[in-house]
């Protein structure tokens, strides 16, 4: 990426260009791992504005990467607690995929948590995504697999991932 990318914190007014990073990267990013009414679903769940306010209120820090004026992806990580700090999201426009605005965000959810406290980075990332391997570049190891059945029958089949800080 060129020189012109910048990494802010977000704050509640950043919230609707948050819900558009999602509504354009999902569909592309789980088209072909989950069902459209799954994406939908989680869509909502996560990135309601009402759900946006309720993580930044509860202490979720959410970063975006800005490129010229345009907002071109987010990531939030917060305290586990115990040391443990989870990067809860991280997207980035398919159409600039692979330029180095996610590892630039990757390294500001890092810096953050190490700043705090945190020994440890995880995340959950679905055994089908391709992003695994982003994060497996950036020094990332699975830990476990992990199910977690939602409402609707719907379902999150994961690996959790993690780092040493």
């Amino acid at each position: 990426m060129n020189n012109s990318l910048k990494i802010r914190e977000a704050a509640m007014q950043d919230i609707g260009i948050i819900r558009q990073i999602a509504e354009q990267t999902w569909p592309e990013t789980y088209g072909g791992i989950i069902s459209e009414e799954q994406i939908r679903y989680m869509l909502e769940m996560m990135y309601s504005n009402h759900s946006l306010e309720q993580q930044l209120q509860s202490g979720h820090r959410f970063y975006l990467a800005e490129a010229g004026n345009q907002i071109i992806g987010f990531a939030s990580v917060s305290d586990e607690g115990g040391g443990v700090f989870k990067l809860n999201k991280l997207y980035v426009l398919p159409s600039i995929q692979k330029t180095g605005a996610g590892k630039a965000l990757l390294q500001q959810a890092m810096k953050y948590a190490k700043s705090n406290g945190a020994v440890q980075l995880i995340l959950q990332v679905n055994k089908q995504n391709n992003a695994r391997q982003f994060y497996e570049r950036q020094g990332l190891k699975v830990l476990e697999e992990k199910v977690l059945e939602l409402e609707h029958g719907f379902v999150m089949d994961d690996y959790i991932m993690g780092i040493h800080l």
